[in-house]
């Protein structure tokens, strides 16, 4: 039997590894790009050599692009080089207190015992637990679809189903971590992780404690060429594998024959399809590309995720108090996310996260300059005047940065360009500007997320970001892997 026709819309890292996977099953693959480059939120500002990543900051889990890559037949012009990071982020509280999280696990505890005077057993137990609630849930939250029955019928899913008493899903991730850690600033530093898929851990379920895991049991790395080389290298290797890409080509409309895909139209044209998978935006494929909104009405009163406020900032000095990743933290958690969620404001001391990849990367920026991305997060667009609310962000993550590392920032600033939600949006089609489409601040959200195929059109599947499992490069990664392996057990 031939190999099915495929037609994927969108080209961020999930689309990308989709067809990868496909094009070396044997299918033939087009992909639609509404911009004039590939990526998605992947991408990278160049000016006056300073050179940002634009989106994703954080690198774990290499091994998902290293299988990728193996699927290359030729992978020396795509070959991908990166190096584990000794500081997975660097973290400054108010009160002076700078606190580094160590890669390596006995140094971190010894970290943590100093500066938190926290006894060395706490943290230990808490990093063998994150550890265990990732084993517990992974093959079932993570590597499998959640919308089929074959999924809940297997041992694996039966023995993490036996384990949910343990994975603080009745309780919030700030209650989870009062209890297991007890000090404010160890709460405050596994708090920071609901952000990561933008959501707020004062009503965010405890089981997303499990997402420090990655990041401190399996470490944080970074590519040699920047993030944006990931996109670079699976694009090349598409290419060599006989993936067509189409940009500037937005797709208006997905084409239905009796509730069946048969392709997609760019205004007028048709171009059939025996499969189409979306990699936008979920929201904008139910409201702009199909005719049968009724099929998302239950799924689009959902709570959705944080946005952000971010500034590239070409700063002309070396700044030799900060890390690769850093974090500035608020005085008041708990302040910030109500005003973030209730308000839709920017408080006056929000907590900061500057990244600078300079430090590892060199040819980054120019000589004794450094770049940094600096982002606040902020609620969604409700309407908000963000042409004000980005000027009170400016003023105060000035404020703040002078005063933890008692300098003039701004009398630095060589080179500046921002990104507030509505611009996110406009960039990367994120509906409202939400960087991870709906939040995973209720007790059921993995469920309640959009499944990977269509129950209602057949031969219409989804990856990325907004749909199951969730936002941030290796969700979107694994997002890629159950499509494909759907498609491809399908025709067996």
């Amino acid at each position: 039997m031939p190999k099915k026709n495929i037609i994927i819309i969108g080209s961020g890292v999930a689309g990308l590894a989709t067809a990868l996977r496909l094009s070396h099953a044997g299918y033939q693959v087009r992909v639609f790009e509404s911009n004039n480059h590939v990526g998605g939120k992947m991408s990278e500002i160049r000016h006056d050599g300073y050179r940002f990543d634009t989106g994703p900051s954080l690198f774990t889990m290499p091994q998902l692009i290293d299988e990728l890559i193996a699927m290359g037949d030729d992978c020396s012009s795509s070959f991908f080089e990166y190096l584990k990071i000794d500081i997975t982020c660097r973290y400054f509280f108010n009160d002076g207190v700078i606190l580094n999280a160590y890669s390596d696990t006995d140094k971190f505890v010894q970290e943590v015992s100093l500066k938190t005077k926290t006894e060395n057993w706490v943290i230990i137990k808490y990093l063998k637990y994150i550890e265990f609630v990732y084993k517990a849930t992974s093959k079932i939250f993570i590597e499998k679809s959640l919308h089929k029955l074959s999924t809940y019928l297997s041992f694996t899913t039966f023995k993490s189903f036996l384990k949910i008493p343990f994975l603080s899903i009745f309780k919030t991730m700030d209650q989870t971590n009062r209890t297991r850690l007890g000090n404010d600033k160890l709460i405050k530093i596994f708090n920071r992780y609901a952000t990561y898929n933008g959501s707020n851990p004062f009503v965010a379920p405890g089981i997303l404690s499990v997402i420090a895991h990655l990041e401190l049991n399996k470490g944080v790395f970074l590519p040699k060429k920047g993030m944006r080389s990931i996109v670079n290298c699976l694009y090349d290797i598409c290419l060599k594998k006989g993936v067509e890409f189409n940009l500037n080509s937005q797709v208006d409309k997905i084409s239905l024959n009796n509730n069946k895909v048969n392709g997609i139209y760019i205004k007028d044209i048709f171009f059939p399809a025996d499969i189409v998978i979306s990699n936008i935006d979920i929201h904008y494929v139910y409201t702009k590309l199909l005719d049968k909104p009724i099929y998302f009405t239950q799924k689009k009163n959902i709570e959705r995720s944080t946005s952000a406020i971010i500034f590239y900032w070409g700063i002309k000095k070396r700044f030799n108090q900060l890390d690769l990743h850093n974090i500035l933290f608020t005085k008041n958690y708990a302040k910030e996310f109500d005003e973030i969620n209730n308000f839709h404001a920017i408080q006056n001391d929000p907590t900061i996260y500057i990244n600078i990849t300079s430090k590892h990367l060199p040819e980054d920026a120019p000589k004794n300059c450094e770049n940094w991305f600096v982002m606040i997060n902020v609620s969604h667009d409700k309407g908000q005047n963000w042409k004000l609310l980005v000027q009170k962000a400016r003023e105060q993550i000035i404020t703040k940065i002078n005063h933890l590392l008692n300098t003039d920032i701004e009398s630095f600033i060589d080179y500046e360009n921002y990104m507030d939600p509505t611009q996110i949006e406009s960039k990367t089609g994120a509906f409202q500007g939400a960087l991870y489409g709906s939040s995973s601040n209720k007790r059921m959200s993995a469920f309640l997320r959009h499944p990977n195929f269509s129950n209602k059109i057949q031969n219409l599947y989804f990856c990325g970001g907004t749909v199951h499992p969730g936002g941030g490069i290796p969700l979107a990664l694994n997002s890629a892997k159950i499509v494909a392996n759907e498609i491809i057990s399908n025709e067996k």
